[in-house]
């Protein structure tokens, strides 16, 4: 099977679901708080992964084997789509003051980028390939500049309320 499959399902949670919850929501997910010195560098060089992980699983493919590395995969890949899928339908009806804290958001500030990750860390096992686990860890230490900007832009909005959340609620798991 072409790795690139392995996308329709991710594309399919993220967007399409997204869509069909709220359009408002899919706005919001657009929007990446302003940024400043090196998270700007960050930005680019997570845009560019991103594309790169989807381009890199093009060429690549998934053989089943029951091997632990491809259960791995799996478990991983599966993991993160159902947190994404949880994180989504969340993401799409915060509160009144328009904060996402609840369901997901109870455990985790930034549950869509946790899922991403182990979803596309799965992808990365499924096709056995170093240099998609490359671009995924540039991807993921990127997408931490991107979060440092985005919690810095939520004080900036929600202030206290945000920051009793932060305090309550871990970054990432």
């Amino acid at each position: 099977m072409n790795g690139l499959l392995l996308s329709v399902p991710f594309f399919a949670i993220r967007f399409v679901l997204l869509s069909a919850l709220s359009r408002d929501a899919v706005r919001r997910a657009a929007h990446f708080a302003p940024m400043r010195g090196a998270e700007r560098a960050a930005y680019y060089i997570y845009q560019a992964a991103t594309v790169g992980i989807f381009l890199c699983l093009a060429f690549l493919t998934v053989r089943a084997s029951p091997s632990p590395l491809f259960c791995l995969g799996c478990i991983c890949y599966i993991l993160g789509l159902c947190l994404c899928a949880a994180a989504i339908v969340s993401f799409s009806s915060p509160d009144d003051a328009g904060m996402n804290t609840r369901d997901v958001y109870r455990f985790s500030r930034n549950p869509m980028y946790v899922a991403y990750f182990a979803c596309f860390i799965g992808m990365a096992l499924l096709t056995c390939s170093l240099v998609l686990l490359g671009i995924v860890s540039i991807f993921q230490i990127s997408a931490h500049w991107i979060v440092l900007a985005e919690e810095r832009w939520c004080l900036q909005r929600f202030g206290g309320a945000y920051e009793q959340y932060m305090q309550s609620v871990r970054r990432y798991i």
